[in-house]
Formats: structure tokens, sequence, C-alpha cells
């Protein structure tokens, strides 16, 4: 039986972080910097909310300082390294791990089901579809006709939009890619000519696409249970967890470990085992509420003590800290919560409100830090200038300016 790691809270804390990248000596922001975050994180959700920059792009930065979007492009539409795909959310996945979600496309819309029976129906719509992206593609959604007989039904915003489900559904079959945008509307092509040649597409069973997507998870938390591994990369995608981390563990790829203040059991990968090793070198940073080290709620409240909860969709007299909400990460510790907003026009980062977690020294060494992130913040958004509001207490002022 492997021995039993013992971690105190600090330590596994410290090894979440040092996992993602957010501790340490930063990788580079040339491409050859963001493979390596990436390679680790496996995903990047995809989210429209742009009050300072898109989430994806500030995952990155979190990380990597400084750099220039561009080199992410490259990766998605030039090189085809990484492709959109669903992991947790609609997410940027990794072109090597195509195997991992062929599972999801080839279980996807199974005979007895809605969306089958709807497809079956509309297979007018379907082969429309397909037949215009082999001739011309790629092609927006205004590309295609609606030549559904059945309009699809829903109580949400998806009701009667026949294309977009459509072409929704041959995504997530794998028939169909994102092969670029325009803005924010997606160009579509056939899998087959997006895919690059380099890709493996020999199918995986299930078990061992689980076992290879538990490994990744696991390499990116750091230190997690079953249930954290579970919500993690392909989210609620892992049938037989339990045996796959038994098989790992008896591999010896991966560790059981303890965490201070509980008895669950956690894992830790042994290609994380270094990290334990290596001297803490801590950062600060602001993280964007859904930022791969934090998605998970629950698992942030059980290693950080740090209940986080999003308001944009909260009507703005119940907010209790306003409508966009980054969280401060600071050393091992999340010590706080920024709330900016980007006035393109002005070219202005205002820092609405500054709020501090109980116990947080407002010393020159932490306000400083957060200031000096606030600063790079402002000049990754391409603000000329940063000003903050009432909602910034004293102490905290001068890290607001940075």
């Amino acid at each position: 039986m492997a021995h039993l790691l013992s971690l105190s809270l600090e330590s596994a804390r410290r090894l979440a972080v040092s996992s993602q990248h957010l501790a340490g000596p930063r990788p580079g922001g040339d491409p050859e910097g963001l493979r390596q975050v990436l390679r680790t994180l496996r995903c990047l959700q995809l989210d429209p909310v742009n009050v300072v920059a898109r989430s994806h792009l500030l995952v990155l930065w979190s990380r990597v300082g400084g750099y220039d979007p561009a080199g992410l492009d490259a990766l998605l539409w030039r090189e085809r390294w990484l492709f959109e795909y669903w992991a947790h959310a609609a997410s940027i996945v990794l072109a090597e791990d195509y195997p991992i979600h062929q599972v999801m496309m080839r279980g996807y819309a199974r005979p007895g089901g809605q969306i089958h029976a709807w497809m079956e129906a509309n297979d007018a719509l379907r082969r429309h579809v397909l037949d215009r992206l082999r001739r011309e593609g790629p092609l927006p959604v205004g590309g295609f006709e609606d030549l559904a007989a059945v309009p699809w039904q829903s109580s949400g915003w998806t009701n009667g939009r026949n294309v977009e489900r459509m072409l929704d559904f041959l995504w997530f079959q794998g028939q169909i890619m994102v092969a670029g945008r325009e803005g924010r509307k997606r160009l579509w092509d056939l899998t087959e000519r997006r895919l690059p040649e380099w890709a493996a597409t020999e199918p995986l069973t299930q078990e061992e696409a689980v076992t290879r997507a538990a490994e990744h998870a696991l390499r990116a938390l750091g230190v997690a249970r079953a249930a954290d591994i579970e919500r993690h990369f392909v989210r609620d995608r892992y049938p037989g967890l339990a045996g796959a981390l038994a098989g790992l563990e008896e591999a010896g790829r991966v560790l059981p470990a303890e965490v201070e203040g509980g008895t669950e059991r956690w894992y830790v990968h042994r290609d994380a085992l270094d990290l334990l090793e290596r001297p803490w070198q801590p950062r600060t940073t602001l993280l964007s509420p859904f930022d791969n080290l934090i998605c998970d709620r629950e698992r942030t409240e059980r290693l950080w003590g740090f209940v986080f909860r999003t308001e944009m969709y909260v009507p703005k007299h119940k907010r209790q800290y306003g409508h966009y909400i980054m969280p401060i990460l600071h050393g091992e510790r999340l010590v706080g919560r920024l709330v900016p907003r980007l006035d393109r026009r002005r070219r202005l980062l205002e820092i609405e409100g500054v709020f501090p977690e109980p116990g947080t020294p407002a010393d020159e060494v932490t306000t400083g830090a957060v200031g000096l992130a606030v600063a790079g913040l402002a000049e990754f958004a391409g603000a000329g200038e940063i000003a903050y509001g009432d909602r910034v207490v004293d102490p905290w002022r001068p890290a607001a300016v940075g």
C-alpha cells in the first residue's frame, strides 16, 4: 500500500497554487510559455463576459503576466494545437486530448433521447449544414437556411433557434468544429478539415479515457479528492473513477494523502511531488471569476475558507460586492476580492471596490503587491490610467494606484 502523504493546509494550498503556475517563476508570455501553462490546465473556459477582458485571456494573464493574445489565436486557428469543445463548460482544449473528448462525441445524442429524435426529424437541415460546409466552409450561423421541419422547443433563449441548435449538436458529436471567429461569432467547418493530421484519432475505451482525464485533472489541481476530480476538466464524465484511481495508485502514479482539517482521502500525482520540495516563491495576482484554480466553489471553500460567488446576475441592490468580482491571490492565500471595470473609451481601469478577507494585513507588502497586480491588469487591458472609488478603503488606496 502506498505511503499516505500528510499535508498541512498551507502545504496543500501551496501545492495547488504551484501546480497552476501561480507561484514560482512565471512561464514566458510567448507561444511556448502559453503551451506550458495549457499543458497543465488542459482547458480554458470560454465566457462572453468582457468587463475587463475575456476570461480565457485573464486566466493566462494571471499566470504569465503581459502577453500578446495573438499568440493564443495562432495556437487555436493557425497551428490548430488547440480547439474549442465542451470540457466543464464551453472551453478551449488541446488537440492532443482529442481522444478523451471523442468519448463524449461518440455518446452524444444517442437513440431514444430528445436530441436524437429532433435531429432525425430535421435530417434535411442536418444534411444542408454538412453539405454547405463541405462546399463552402468555414461559415457563420447566418450561412445556413433554416430548413427545420420541427422547430426546437425550449423555455430558454434557444427556443426556435434551429440552425444554432443543429450546429451545436453536430459540434458535440464531433462532426464539425469551430474554425475561427468574427468577433464573437463562430465560424464552422468540418472536423475532417480542422483537426490537425498529427492528432490521434484512435478511439480510447471509456476506462482509458477516464484514467487519462483523471491524471490530467489531478496534475492541474495539485491535490484533490475524487469529488474534486469529478468536477474538474471533463466535469461529470468520469464513470468508474474509483476504479481508475485505485489502478493509478497501484501503479504508483497517484499517491493517497490527507489534508489538515479533515479525514477525507485526497490524492497527489507523483509528477507533482517535486513541487513540494521546491523553494516557495509566492506571487500576487488577480483571478478571473472562472479561473481554473477556483472554478470548483466547494473545493475553494475547503482549501482556502473562501466563499466565492459571482454577482453578475444578482440585482444591483442585492449585490454584496459588485457586478464583476476578481479574487485576489497573495502567495498561497485568497486574501480578498477586487471589483474592476474597464472604460474602454477613456482607457481607464476603475477599481470600484477592494474587499479584504477578515484577518488580511493591510501592510505595505500586501497592499503594494496587490497594487502591482492591478497595474499589470490595467496594462494588459489597455488602460492608461487607474481610478478607484469610494468602496476602496484607505489602506488599499495606494495599492489601487500601483
